[in-house]
């Protein structure tokens, strides 16, 4: 849905507007400041925390999601621009008692210390696995001809660089990362 679109649903506030977003595979309508941020609408209006709000300036990527599969730094990017699409967070990856491969490679590689950036960082990391099986370049692929892209570490550090961990922790999330990219998890 285009934001003109929502514009022409509005409620009775010009600024407003009723939108509805799916997120971890349940349709929500919510009532929205045309103006908030995706970022906002999970954790404010959907309650979905895990979802970080690190710099809000698109810089740290503590706030990165999955819309229709491929990441995106949900503080840079309108909710109502997002009506139909696909959002997936963190809290719809996985369960505690069925962890998505990525969680349970992060925890088996110590690939957190305080966690805050770990949401994000999880999420990110999905989405540049999908980009490396869809055969997509970064900065540093070696042959951008290939049709498969070698993921070495430095393949991984350059991918996940829009991913900022205060705490250091980028030697145990490229091993992490490594592992399910091997098929060490399923």
């Amino acid at each position: 849905m285009s934001v003109s679109t929502a514009v022409e649903r509005k409620t009775s506030d010009a600024n407003s507007a009723e939108i509805a977003l799916t997120v971890n595979g349940r349709a929500s309508h919510l009532d929205l400041d045309l103006r908030t941020s995706l970022l906002d609408a999970l954790r404010e209006h959907l309650h979905l925390t895990g979802t970080k709000k690190g710099c809000d300036h698109g810089q740290c990527g503590a706030c990165t999601v999955l819309i229709n599969g491929r990441r995106i730094n949900s503080c840079l990017t309108l909710a109502v621009m997002h009506e139909g699409d696909d959002i997936l967070t963190i809290e719809g990856l996985g369960s505690p008692s069925a962890l998505h491969p990525l969680q349970a490679a992060f925890v088996d590689h110590d690939g957190f210390q305080c966690g805050y950036c770990t949401p994000g960082q999880i999420c990110s990391a999905v989405g540049m696995l999908a980009e490396v099986k869809a055969g997509w370049p970064s900065h540093v692929t070696a042959d951008v001809a290939s049709p498969q892209v070698a993921l070495t570490d430095g393949e991984i550090r350059e991918r996940m660089s829009g991913n900022i961990c205060r705490c250091a922790a980028y030697p145990n999330i490229v091993a992490a990362i490594r592992e399910v990219a091997e098929g060490g998890r399923r």
